[in-house]
């Protein structure tokens, strides 16, 4: 590796940034020197014929790459990934700045000030573009909608004596505390803490309290983010929770903005920073249409229904936020306490809660909406991982939390799948004679229902196709009252004690 090949590199990231533009040509020298300063060389010698014509993440590889021949980094991938960031960072202006332009766009059209944002956050590399285009990405048609199906491939391989020499370096840390504090803004990262040193906040009063936007490096879905606390505590469903999601879509109406469920099973992976998640995109619940009606008695300007959805979901609708506040605050509070024994709905096992919910709030033009999933994390015999979560039986494809993304009809699926179901389509095809044990079963169900298959199209659209149908089974069996004659029941029995509670 040569320092003429490497100062080719750095002038053509600076060239990228450039087209993107995330700097004027005023600061095309500038930032030359901070890259070649970062990178330990002082002598600015770019063999012409090394100029890439690649997109960022892709420059940004082969210096980390060349840093480590260099002496500059070591040879972990949190050292590269550092390096990146740090590099990135050099086009990035102050959160002071980043504010103050995305509040001036604000003024003159919200959907501007986030695209703003979004576009900032995609070319500094923030959010892993090119990681993500590898993930593995398709829809299904089911009774309740188009549902999504992801098979998350993002987060980079670690082999094992680079997970050893991290267990050697780790040392106990206490800043930033969690990934989501807003002290990662700028952060450089340490061994086990990812890098930020190219991440940046917005910052979002909510509620009389300082809370932060930002979106996610790995985004699941369009302009995926997230609603952070300045305060790091624990998360809590409650009034406020209501109120600062309902203000947050007041404010950008054409987001959406939820909040995992803030107890273990059903809450999502970080319990202990509260936080919400939103965005620009129309999931299949958000398109779900009313199953049934029914008054709020103590709530008259709030439309109130049970929606079509595999899980237990009430839709409230209200021009007024404050009657959606209320309205919401009284079902949690009836819900929270709420026994339904012989539907193995209990509230408490002594002083542990069991209930709980998963809110999503949205606008409909000049309206609000506030979609209620109601919750419930109780365990059995029968059921150790959670009587209303993915059961044995679809554990093979899922059998991790049902949070707010799932909870909205995208399955995040982990990456053991795409091999594993690669296999199930050699399967199908005559190819393979056996599949992963625990695949064995399913696979042979669907060679038996689909026999002959006659092509890798083919075989490609009924595994699609049936873990969609896995998935539906998921949302399902994480649905407090069922989509039976029984549950109908069990759901009116609960809306009668909400008006009957004052």
């Amino acid at each position: 590796m040569t320092v003429e090949k490497v100062c080719a590199w750095v002038e053509s990231l600076v060239h990228q940034a450039g087209n993107l533009g995330l700097i004027a040509s005023e600061d095309t020298v500038y930032c030359r020197n901070q890259l070649l300063l970062k990178l330990g060389i002082d002598d600015f010698c770019p063999d012409e014929s090394q100029r890439l014509d690649e997109d960022i993440p892709g420059i940004l590889e082969k210096i980390s790459d060349a840093a480590e021949t260099l002496g500059v980094t070591g040879s972990m991938t949190e050292e590269k990934e550092q390096l990146q960031a740090s590099l990135m960072n050099v086009f990035i202006p102050l959160p002071s700045i980043v504010n103050e332009r995305f509040y001036a766009k604000y003024e003159k059209d919200p959907k501007e000030a986030t695209d703003y944002f979004y576009n900032l956050s995609r070319s500094s590399n923030y959010i892993q573009t090119k990681r993500i285009a590898r993930n593995v990405h398709y829809e299904v048609e089911s009774e309740y909608g188009t549902l999504d199906i992801t098979i998350n491939l993002s987060k980079p391989e670690k082999d094992p004596k680079e997970i050893e020499k991290e267990r050697e370096l780790k040392k106990e840390a206490s800043y930033p505390l969690c990934v989501l504090c807003m002290e990662n803004e700028g952060y450089g990262g340490r061994i086990g803490h990812p890098p930020r040193s190219n991440h940046r906040l917005i910052r979002v009063p909510l509620e009389g309290e300082r809370w932060y936007l930002q979106y996610s490096p790995y985004v699941y879905y369009p302009e995926h983010c997230i609603l952070l606390s300045e305060e790091h505590r624990d998360m809590v469903i409650g009034t406020q929770t209501f109120q600062r999601l309902l203000s947050f879509v007041s404010r950008f109406p054409h987001y959406f903005m939820g909040s995992n469920a803030d107890i273990p099973i059903v809450g999502g992976s970080i319990l202990s920073h509260d936080h919400y998640q939103g965005g620009r995109y129309d999931f299949a619940l958000a398109e779900a249409p009313d199953d049934e009606s029914f008054p709020l008695d103590a709530h008259p300007d709030v439309q109130a229904s049970i929606v079509q959805w595999p899980m237990t979901v009430l839709r409230l609708r209200s021009d007024n936020p404050a009657s959606l506040v209320s309205a919401s605050s009284h079902i949690l509070d009836v819900w929270t306490s709420y026994n339904d024994p012989g539907r193995k709905i209990l509230s408490h096992t002594g002083e542990t809660p069991h209930n709980t919910i998963t809110p999503i709030a949205r606008r409909r033009g000049r309206a609000f909406e506030m979609d209620l999933v109601l919750r419930n994390n109780r365990t059995d015999e029968e059921h150790p991982m959670g009587i209303f979560h993915p059961h044995e039986d679809v554990h093979h494809i899922k059998k991790e939390n049902i949070g707010l993304i799932e909870v909205m009809g995208l399955a995040v699926l982990p990456k053991r799948l795409a091999g594993d179901l690669k296999e199930v389509e050699e399967y199908l095809l005559g190819r393979k004679e056996t599949v992963a044990e625990e695949h064995q079963a399913w696979a042979e169900e669907m060679k038996a229902a689909h026999k002959p298959v006659e092509d890798e199209a083919e075989a490609a659209d009924i595994v699609e196709k049936e873990t969609g149908r896995k998935f539906l089974r998921v949302l399902e069996d994480a649905g407090v009252f069922k989509r039976t004659e029984d549950g109908k029941q069990g759901i009116h029995a609960l809306l009668q004690t909400i008006n009957d509670t004052k």
